[in-house]
Formats: C-alpha cells, structure tokens, sequence
C-alpha cells in the first residue's frame, strides 16, 4: 500500500512539475509576443534576399518562441500574395533553427550542476547543429535549383482543393487559459511576464530534474527505453506523433531536456526523438495551409515537410554525419561548462544578436523593400491564389 501510495505521488508531482513547465513556456511565448510579435510581423515583410529571409526565420521566431506561429503566418502572406513561394522557403528554414532556442534555455536551468548541464546542454544543441546542417546543405541547393518549390508544387497540385481542419492541442487547452489569467493578473507587461515565466522554469525545472533521479530507480527508465526509445525508428515516430498532437515541437523537445540531464535518456537515443519532433511540427503549417485553400501557402507547407524530411535523410540517416552532429554537441556542452558565459552568448549571440545586426546592416530593418512584389499574380497554374 505505502509503495503504491508513493507511486501515486511521483505521478502527481511529475504531472504538476510538468503542467508548470508547460504554462511557463506557454508565459514566455506570450511574453516574447508582447514585446516583439510586431517586430516580427514587419521582419518577415522587409527582405527578399534568401540569407537574409534565413536570418528573419530564425530572429522572427525567436520572438514570438513558435516555429508553428512562424511559418503560419508565412502561409497566411503566401496566400495573400505578399510573398513568394522562393522567398518563404529560406524563412521556413530559419523557423526551424529559431525555435530550438526554448530548449537551451531549459538547460541552462541546471547551470550549476555540472555534469547534469554538460548533458542537458548536449541535449539541447543537438538540435540545432541537426538543423544548421540541413540548412547548409538544402539552402545552397533551394538557391542554386529551386529544388524544395519544385517538388512541393507537384506535391500540392495532388491536393489542390481540399479543405483543412482544426486539431486542438490537448496541452494548449489547458495552459492557454492559464497563461491567459496570469498574463492578465502581470498587467499584459511583457518584461514582467517574462521574468514570472522564467521563474516559473526555473521552479519546474529543478524540482522536475529531482524527480526524475528518482524515477530513474523504479522501472519507469525502462519502460521509456522499451517504449518511445526502443530503437531510433520508435524514437522518430514517437517524437513525430507527440508533436503533431500538442502542435509545438518547443514543448516536445525541451521536455526531453531535463531528461537527457537526469541521465534517464542518452544523446543518442533523444536525436531521432527530436528528428521526429521536427516531423511532427510541420503538421500545424499544412492545416494552416488547406484551410486557406491557396495551392501557394500548400507549396510552402510541403516544403516545410520535404526540408525536414530531407535533414532526417541526409544528416540523421547517414551514420558519419549522425556521429559528427552528436560529437558537435558534445563539443559544444563541454566546452560551455568549462566556460559557463558561453551558453549564455550562445543564446543571446546565435539567436538574438547575430540575427539583429545583420539585418540592420544590412539595411532590413532600416528600409522598406518589400520581401516580394507586393502582388503575386494570381494565376490559373496556381502560383498565387486560386482565385483573381
């Protein structure tokens, strides 16, 4: 009885560490969309050079934290013909380096405890090296040969004409109305908002990585190891269903963080985890897609998929560059625990900074060309809308 009731317990602390972790994520996304969802409203309508609109993705999503918002609202201006199907792909990609930034702020959470950072740090930037490597791969090829518009025209012209559906995160219904009352009760203060929802974190999170220590004892480990990481092929399914079901690959992943820092998960076997997850978040891009009906936004939604798809093909699937990602981030977590500010940068650097300058430099921010033409001919091959 008394094991039974500690069982019990474990399970209702873990559900509640997890609900606060979800609602603090849900918090920082609206803080960030407070303070900069304009900002990256105007960013996404101001370049058409292609590193640039890579460069947009990335700094767009960072504020507003959601590569679905991102690459939604991408959709939503391809069907309204203010942007190319070019000029949104190199944005897409950008999203998807944007929105693994949550999970290094999950990490740095366990910042002073060494060992568990070293592995929650790995954790979370394999992911970013996956999709900094698929994007020096495709972006060259997307420039060079339109290859991702090409083959996600043929692919949307199949679907020309069907009509989308609403999926509801089971996640969102409940953290939206709480984030909503919180936000309400901080005044709608982006900056406060932020701080109470890094807080909120912060207290999850340590007392999630505790837990988990201790779960590691019982058989919960080895039913996670005999269930979802059964071997790669489970982990990419696993990884693409829970992120199509919640619609957000930043809750998916960064829920395996403090895992991978407990040791209850391996680097190796939250890779093709996070593969999926990858899979799995393009679904909110497609519906957004056929629910406008434009054969245009389907296009960008297909390339979105074909990206991913291609990444799992060309840098998870080969095992020379699945080790040489793995072995990136364990460089990289190495050194940010002999050098504790480096990850901090590398927040602040790769995510914010870095995106920002350049684009002022390069004048993005300063002017207003438009990313496109500020039509798109609406023609009868479906380039634009379906309809005059």
């Amino acid at each position: 009885m008394n094991r039974l009731l500690r069982i019990a317990l474990q399970v209702s602390t873990l559900v509640f560490l997890l609900l606060v972790f979800f609602i603090s994520l849900e918090l920082m996304g609206s803080a960030f969309k407070h303070m900069g969802s304009g900002v990256a409203e105007t960013l996404l309508s101001r370049t058409r050079n292609p590193f640039l609109g890579l460069l947009v993705g990335i700094l767009g999503t960072t504020l507003v934290q959601s590569s679905s918002a991102t690459t939604s609202m991408v959709v939503s201006m391809v069907a309204g013909g203010a942007l190319s199907i070019e000029g949104a792909i190199p944005i897409i990609m950008g999203a998807n380096i944007g929105t693994s930034v949550t999970n290094i702020l999950v990490s740095l959470s366990q910042i002073s405890r060494p060992e568990e950072f070293r592995r929650a740090f790995a954790g979370a930037t394999v992911h970013d090296f996956f999709n900094w490597l698929t994007v020096f791969v495709l972006l060259p090829l997307e420039i060079a040969f339109g290859m991702l518009a090409t083959m996600s025209r043929k692919l949307a012209a199949l679907l020309e004409g069907v009509g989308g559906t609403e999926l509801l995160s089971p996640v969102k219904m409940v953290t939206k109305p709480a984030s909503a009352w919180i936000s309400g009760v901080l005044g709608d203060n982006g900056i406060v908002i932020l701080i109470f929802s890094l807080l909120l974190l912060f207290f999850a999170l340590r007392f999630l990585v505790d837990l988990l220590k201790t779960v590691m004892s019982s058989g919960v480990e080895r039913a996670l190891h005999a269930t979802l990481f059964r071997s790669p092929p489970y982990a990419i399914g696993a990884g693409a269903a829970v992120t199509a079901a919640v619609q957000s690959s930043s809750i998916t992943t960064s829920t395996m963080v403090p895992l991978v820092g407990a040791g209850v998960v391996t680097l190796e076997q939250v890779f093709p985890f996070t593969v999926g997850a990858n899979l799995g978040t393009t679904i909110t891009a497609m519906l957004a897609a056929l629910q406008v009906g434009s054969r245009a936004a389907i296009t960008v939604a297909f390339s979105h998929l074909l990206f991913n798809l291609a990444g799992m093909l060309l840098i998870y699937a080969p095992p020379p560059t699945r080790r040489m990602t793995l072995g990136m981030a364990r460089w990289i977590a190495d050194l940010a625990v002999r050098r504790r500010g480096l990850a901090v940068f590398l927040v602040l650097g790769m995510f914010y900074l870095v995106p920002l300058g350049l684009l002022f430099v390069s004048g993005a921010l300063r002017e207003q060309p438009a990313l496109v033409e500020s039509t798109v001919p609406t023609t009868e091959d479906g380039e634009g809308n379906l309809e005059d």
